[in-house]
Parts: C-alpha cells; sequence; structure tokens
C-alpha cells in the first residue's frame, strides 16, 4: 500500500483572489493569530512527517491501514491552517520553520514583510524575487502612503 507524499515546501496557491497588502502595523497586529495558526502547522505537519515515516518503513505492516487513515486525517488538518492563513491573506514558505510572507509595498512597489515562528515581531523584508536569503532590516523598508 502507497503512502501517499507530501512536501516541506507548501505548493503554489493560484486561487483567484484579490491581494491584500499588509502595513507593517496592520502585519505585526496579526502575529498573535498568525503565530497561532502556524504553530498548529508546524506541529502537524511534524506529525504528518512522523506518520510518512511510519508508513515508508512497514508499508505492508497491519498497522499500515491505520496509519495511512491518519495520514489522510492529519494531511487534511494541515491544508485546513494554511487555508486559514490564506484567507488572512499571508503566504506559508515553509512548513518545518514556519516562515511566512505578507504582501506590503516598499516605495511604491510590491515586497514581502518576512516573518517566521518564535520571532516577536516582524524584523525584516524583501523583495519578491530575493526570497529569505535577500532579506533586508525592517528600519530600510519605506512604506508608500
Amino acid at each position: 500500500m502507497a503512502a501517499p507524499q507530501f512536501s516541506t515546501f507548501p505548493p503554489r496557491n493560484n486561487r483567484s483572489r484579490p491581494k491584500r497588502l499588509f502595513t507593517l502595523n496592520e502585519a505585526n497586529r496579526s502575529l498573535p493569530l498568525v503565530a497561532r495558526i502556524v504553530r498548529d502547522i508546524v506541529n502537524t505537519h511534524s506529525r504528518a512527517s512522523q506518520l510518512q515515516a511510519k508508513l515508508d518503513e512497514s508499508p505492508t505492516s497491519k498497522d499500515a491501514a491505520t496509519a495511512l487513515a491518519q495520514l489522510e486525517e492529519t494531511l487534511g488538518r494541515l491544508q485546513d491552517y494554511v487555508d486559514e492563513l490564506i484567507a488572512i491573506g499571508v503566504a506559508l514558505k515553509d512548513y518545518d520553520t514556519g516562515l511566512i510572507d505578507f504582501p506590503a509595498q516598499h516605495q511604491g512597489h510590491d515586497v514581502l514583510l518576512c516573518w517566521k515562528l518564535g520571532e516577536e515581531k516582524i524584523d525584516y523584508w524583501h523583495e519578491l524575487h530575493t526570497g529569505y536569503a535577500g532579506r533586508q532590516p525592517i528600519a530600510t523598508l519605506e512604506e508608500s502612503d
């Protein structure tokens, strides 16, 4: 019995919805809710990884059907959490670290405010094409009015 495989990185979401732009203040104010959801995502992803490993070790054991059902339920719950983030307007970038991007503006063009689970507030932003490696201190962000 082949187990479903899943990734550490979320799939690109092509859902059609207007893109919300956050100010730094709005993004920071949303962090208590976002952090709770992201914590659930990281924990649920960890559980799914454990179940996947169990299935990979013994895909034909008598417990495999139970583990497969648990994995499918866990992946459904994981998707529900990701959908909650999408509804807020933020993008999950990494299931393991809880890396999140908030769409924003810098000098009149689109950028991303970057936050990771465990950080108290948003301290970095980056250009759309540079990703996490291109993070810059939030002090250099010039929001448009």
